[in-house]
C-alpha cells in the first residue's frame, strides 16, 4: 500500500485545532462543506499558523540553479529537464520549460500510464504543500478517501508549506504557472488521454476531494486546478465544435452528391466520434462543476469565492451552449449579496461580460427580471468600485431595454453623490439613456454619427429643469456628463441657442438660465478648473500636455466668443439670475486674443457692460463676478486694453465715491438708508479683490454716524477693516513711508474706536441684523488683533504699528462672544437665509476666539479660561468636539501658525 514520506523532520509545534475531520466515503468528502461559509460552521484552518521553510526542516535540501538568461527556448527547456527537474520544480522555478515538461509527461503516461498518473498526483500534492509518496503499482486499489485524510493530518501536524500566498520570491508566478502547467496539460491531450476515462476521472477524483478538506490551502490550489481544468476543457470542447459543424456541412454536401458512400461513411463516423468527445468533455465539466465549485463559491475564504464566480463567469461566456442556463447563472445572482466586496464586484464584472454579447441577451431575461433589483441597489454599495461596476452594468440593461425608467429614480441621486468615481460613471450612464439615448446593441452609438448639439443640449436642458433654483446641483449634473457630451464643447451651438440664432429652438426663461450655466461651467471645465467641490483643494500637477490641452481650449473659447460675447451682455446684463455666471466667463479668455485679431472695440464693449452691470446690480454674486472681471480685465491681455480696463475701473471707484457720498447725504436727511447699504455692499466686493486707493471713501464712511441700521453698520466696518489692511499691504515693509504709516495710524483709530463703541453699546442680541453685527465686530477685532500683533513688528522699522489690546477690551470682546454662543437655534436658522452669512454666528465666534488663543493675545490665565469657556459653550449647545477641532485646524492654516499654545490643549482635554 501507500506510504507517507516527509523530506525532513519537522520542529515540534503547536496547531490550533478547531474541531474534527469529517469522514470520506464513497470517492467524496462527507464532510465536503468543510470550509463553506453556512451559519454556525467552523473552519478547521490549520495553516493559522505560519509554515516557514526552516520550520519544515532542520537541514533544508540544497536549491537547484535556476536557468536564466539568454536561449530559454527548446534547447535550454531540453537541458533543464535533463538535469532531471521534477515536475514541481518546473512549476516552481523554471516556467518557460512547462510545453516541454508536460510533452515528455504525456509520452511517459503513454509508455507507463500508472507511473505517469503517481507522478502527477504527488505533483499535485506537493503543489498543495504536502509531500506525500504513491506507490504506482498499487495505484488502483489505493482509496481516495485514506489519502486525502493523510493529507489532512500532514496539515494537522504542521507538516505542509503555504506555496499559496508565499511571499518568496520563488513562489511569485508559482500559481500563474500552476495553471498554466495544467492548461498545456489538457490541450495536449486533447487527441487521446483527455478522453481515455481514466488519467483526468483519477485526477478530477483527487481534486475534488482535497477541495472539500478543511485546511484553507488544499481548497486554494484545488479550487485553482479545478477551475482551470474546466476553462481548458470548454477550449478543447469549443474546437471540437467547430470541427464537428465543418465535419456536418461536408457530411450534408457528400449526401447530396449521392456518389461516394464510403466518404459519407467516413464523415458520419468522424461526426460521431466528435459528438462523443464533446459530451464526455462536458460531462467532465458537469463532474467539476457539481463536486467543486457548488461548494467553494460559499467558501469561507473570500479569495476562492472570488475566482470561483470569476471563472464561472468565463465559462458562460465561452461556452454558452452548456452554462448560459438559469441553473448556472444563478450562482452569480446569489454572490451579489456576499459580504465581500471583491466578490460582490467579481459577480458584477461577470454579469457586465454576459451582457456585452448581444446574443445572451434573450437568455437573461428570466435572470434579469429576478436579479435586476439587486443590481440597481449595488449601484450605492458602501464599496466604491462595487458601485462604479454595478452603474456600468446597469448601463447595459438600459440599453438593452431591461429595465423600466421608473425603477432608476433613487440612481440619479447619486449624481451629487461624494466620490467623484460614483458620479463619473452615474454621468456616462445619464449620458448614454437620457442624452444620446443609445439603446439595442452593445455596440450602437459607436462608429455613427452624432445626433447635432442642439438635439443632445436640448435633452441635457430637460434634465436640468429638474434644478430650477440651484447652481449647484446643475453643477454637479454637468460636471458628471461633460467628459462624454462633447456638445457642451460646441460653443458656438451653446451661443447661438442663447441669441435666439436658431429657430429650430424656442428657450424658456428657465432653459436660457440653466444653459448660461452650462456654457460657464463647461468653459471652466475646458480650462482646467474645477466646477464642484472636492476633498482635496490643492492645486494638481499638470503636464505640458494638458496645459497645452487647456490652453487651446481656452483659445477656441475666446474666438468663439470674441464677437458674440458683446450682444450676450447687452442680452441678458440686467438679468439676476444669469449675469453672474455669463460675466464670469471674461476671466476665462485668452484676452491677447482681441488685440491680435483687431476686436479691440470688442473687448471696450465688454468691459463697458460690465461697468454698468456694476452699478444695476446689488446681490452678492452679481457684485462679485463684476468686480473680479473688472480686475482681470485690467491685468491681462496688451498694454492698451490694460489702460482701458484700468482707467474704468478709475471711473468706476470715483462714480462709487460720488454714490457713496450722495447715499450719506441722504441719510443725514433722514431719508432710506437702502442707497448707502447698496453701494456699501459695492465697495466691499470691489476692496476684496483690489486696493481701492481713493482715500476719499474712507473719509466718506469714517464719518457715517454709529446709530443706522445694524446691517449698514456692518458693511460699514468691514469696509474700513478691508481699507486698513489693503494700506497696511501696500506699505513698504523695508523702506516705510513715514506719512503713510502715519495716515495708516489714524485709520486704525479710528477703526479701534468703532468697534469699542460696538462693544460698550451693541443692544441685546435678540434681532437677526443685531446678531450680525455683533459677530461681525467679534471676527473684526480678532483679525485686527492679530493683524497688527506687538511681535510682528518689534524689530522692524514699523514697530509703531505693533499693538496689544488691554484686559478690558479683551473682557468685553468675551462679553460679546458669550451673548452669540448663547443665541437661539431659531435666530441661528434665519441666519441661514442671508446671502453673506456663510457660517453661522456660533462657527464665527468660536474661529474668532480660537484665533486670539492661538496668537497669545492676552494674559495666560485668561486665555486658559478663555479656551476653556468656548468648550463649555458648544458642548452645552450640542457641538461636535470633532468640529470644534476642525475650525481650530482650519484657522492655524489661514494664520499660518504650527503653535498651539499649551493652556489651550489642557482646556481642550477637559
Amino acid at each position: 500500500m501507500e506510504s507517507v514520506t516527509v523530506t525532513s523532520e519537522t520542529s515540534e509545534r503547536r496547531t490550533k485545532r478547531r474541531g474534527r475531520v469529517q469522514e470520506l466515503s464513497d470517492g467524496k468528502s462527507s464532510g465536503s462543506l468543510d470550509g463553506e461559509e453556512e451559519e454556525g460552521e467552523e473552519e478547521e484552518d490549520f495553516e493559522d499558523s505560519p509554515m516557514e521553510l526552516d520550520q519544515m526542516s532542520d537541514e533544508p535540501a540544497p536549491r537547484r540553479k535556476r536557468h536564466r538568461g539568454a536561449g530559454t527556448g527548446g534547447f535550454q527547456a531540453a537541458r533543464v529537464l535533463d538535469e532531471g527537474y521534477s515536475l514541481i520544480e518546473v512549476i516552481r522555478h523554471e516556467g518557460h520549460c512547462i510545453p516541454l515538461a508536460v510533452k515528455r509527461w504525456v509520452e511517459q503516461y503513454e509508455k507507463n500510464p500508472k507511473s505517469a498518473i503517481a507522478e502527477l498526483l504527488m505533483m499535485f500534492f506537493e503543489a498543495c504543500g504536502a509531500t506525500y509518496q504513491l506507490n504506482a503499482s498499487t495505484l488502483d486499489e489505493i482509496n481516495v478517501d485514506s489519502v486525502v485524510l493523510s493529507l489532512v493530518e500532514l496539515a494537522r501536524d504542521g507538516k505542509v508549506e503555504d506555496h499559496y500566498t508565499s511571499r518568496a520570491k520563488d513562489f511569485k508566478i508559482f500559481k500563474e504557472n500552476l495553471s498554466t502547467f495544467w492548461d498545456v496539460l489538457v490541450i495536449e491531450c486533447k487527441n487521446g488521454p483527455l478522453f481515455d476515462k481514466i488519467l483526468f476521472d483519477k485526477c478530477t477524483d483527487y481534486i475534488i476531494a482535497m477541495s472539500c478538506t478543511p485546511p484553507r490551502v488544499y481548497r486554494q490550489i484545488s479550487s485553482l486546478v479545478g477551475l482551470q481544468l474546466v476553462t481548458s476543457i470548454i477550449a478543447v470542447a469549443k474546437t471540437l465544435g467547430g470541427q464537428r459543424e465543418t465535419t456536418q456541412r461536408q457530411l450534408n454536401a457528400e449526401k447530396k452528391k449521392r456518389n461516394d458512400e464510403s466518404r459519407v461513411e467516413s464523415l458520419t463516423k468522424r461526426l460521431s466520434l466528435s459528438h462523443e468527445k464533446i459530451t464526455a468533455a462536458e460531462e467532465m465539466m458537469r463532474k467539476i462543476f457539481t463536486g467543486l465549485f457548488m461548494h467553494r463559491y460559499r467558501d469561507v475564504d473570500h479569495e476562492i469565492r472570488t475566482f470561483s464566480i470569476r471563472a464561472l463567469g468565463v465559462w458562460i461566456v465561452s461556452y454558452p451552449s452548456l452554462f448560459l442556463k438559469d441553473s448556472y447563472l444563478k450562482y452569480l445572482g446569489w454572490t451579489l449579496n456576499d459580504k465581500n466586496a471583491g466578490v460582490r464586484k467579481t459577480s458584477v464584472q461577470s454579469l457586465q461580460s454576459l451582457y456585452e454579447v448581444d446574443d445572451n441577451i434573450l437568455s437573461l431575461g428570466l435572470f434579469t427580471e429576478r436579479f435586476s433589483g439587486r443590481m440597481i441597489e449595488l449601484a450605492d454599495d458602501i464599496e466604491i468600485s462595487v458601485s462604479v461596476s454595478a452603474i456600468g452594468l446597469i448601463k447595459l440593461l438600459l440599453r438593452h431595454q431591461l429595465i423600466p425608467d421608473d425603477e432608476l429614480g433613487p440612481l440619479y441621486d447619486l449624481l451629487i453623490d461624494e466620490p467623484p468615481l460614483v458620479r463619473r460613471a452615474i454621468g456616462e450612464l445619464v449620458y448614454d439613456h437620457l442624452i444620446a439615448q443609445k439603446v439595442g446593441s452593445s455596440r450602437s452609438g459607436f462608429g455613427g454619427s452624432e445626433e447635432p448639439s442642439e438635439v443632445l443640449l436640448g435633452r441635457m436642458l430637460q434634465i436640468l429643469r429638474e434644478f430650477p433654483d440651484d447652481p449647484i446641483l446643475s453643477s454637479y449634473v454637468i460636471d458628471d456628463v461633460w467628459d462624454d457630451m462633447k456638445a457642451m464643447k460646441d460653443w458656438k451651438c451653446i451661443i447661438s441657442m442663447l441669441l435666439d440664432e436658431n429657430t429650430s429652438i424656442e428657450l424658456t426663461d428657465a432653459d436660457a438660465t440653466n444653459l448660461i450655466r452650462v456654457l460657464y461651467a463647461s468653459a471652466k471645465k475646458a480650462v482646467g478648473e474645477k466646477i464642484v467641490p472636492t476633498q482635496f483643494n490643492r492645486k494638481p500637477y499638470l503636464s505640458k500636455a494638458q496645459k497645452d490641452v487647456f490652453d487651446n481650449n481656452r483659445r477656441d473659447l475666446t474666438l468663439a466668443m470674441l464677437k458674440s460675447y458683446p450682444q450676450l451682455l447687452r442680452k441678458y446684463a440686467t438679468d439676476k439670475a444669469k449675469v453672474s455666471p455669463l460675466i464670469e466667463i471674461s476671466v476665462l479668455l485668452k484676452l491677447e486674443l482681441y488685440s491680435l485679431k483687431r476686436e479691440e472695440q470688442s473687448f471696450k464693449s465688454v468691459v463697458e457692460i460690465i461697468y454698468d452691470a456694476f452699478f444695476k446690480h446689488s446681490d452678492k454674486n452679481a457684485l462679485r463676478s463684476c468686480a473680479k472681471a473688472m480686475t482681470f480685465c485690467s491685468t491681462e491681455g496688451q498694454a492698451d486694453l490694460q489702460d482701458f480696463a484700468q482707467n474704468k475701473i478709475k471711473e468706476l471707484e470715483d462714480e462709487l465715491t460720488v454714490k457713496l457720498n450722495s447715499a450719506m447725504k441722504e441719510v443725514e436727511s433722514g431719508n432710506d438708508e437702502y442707497s448707502l447699504l447698496v453701494n456699501l455692499k459695492r465697495l466691499y466686493e470691489l476692496q476684496l479683490t483690489r486696493h481701492v486707493s481713493n482715500d476719499s471713501i474712507f473719509e466718506v464712511i469714517a464719518r457715517t454716524p454709529n446709530h443706522l441700521d445694524d446691517e449698514v453698520m456692518a458693511f460699514l466696518l468691514l469696509n474700513m477693516y478691508l481699507h486698513v489692511v489693503w494700506s497696511l499691504y501696500t506699505i513698504d515693509k523695508e523702506n516705510p513711508n513715514e506719512a503713510s504709516v502715519r495716515s495708516l495710524l489714524l485709520k486704525r483709530k479710528s477703526l479701534f474706536e468703532r468697534l469699542d463703541y460696538f462693544l460698550k453699546f451693541l443692544p441685546e442680541i435678540e434681532r437677526k441684523n443685531s446678531q450680525i453685527l455683533a459677530s461681525r465686530v467679534s471676527v473684526i477685532l480678532a483679525e485686527m488683533w492679530c493683524l497688527f500683533k506687538k511681535s510682528k513688528f518689534s524689530s522692524t522699522k514699523m514697530d509703531t504699528l505693533g499693538y496689544y489690546p488691554n484686559v478690558i477690551m479683551l473682557q468685553k470682546f468675551w462679553k460679546l462672544c458669550e451673548k452669540l454662543l448663547n443665541v437661539s437655534d431659531d435666530t441661528e436658522d434665519e441666519d441661514a437665509n442671508d446671502e453673506y452669512i456663510e457660517e453661522t454666528s456660533r462657527d464665527v465666534v468660536m474661529v474668532a476666539a480660537i484665533k486670539l488663543v492661538v496668537n497669545n493675545i492676552g494674559s495666560e490665565d485668561y486665555l486658559h479660561y478663555l479656551g476653556s469657556e468656548i468648550i463649555s459653550h458648544f458642548v452645552m449647545h450640542g457641538a461636535n468636539i470633532a468640529e470644534l477641532i476642525k475650525h481650530l485646524i482650519s484657522v492655524i492654516k489661514k494664520t499660518n501658525s504650527d503653535y498651539i499654545p499649551t493652556m489651550f490643549l489642557e482646556a481642550l482635554k477637559k
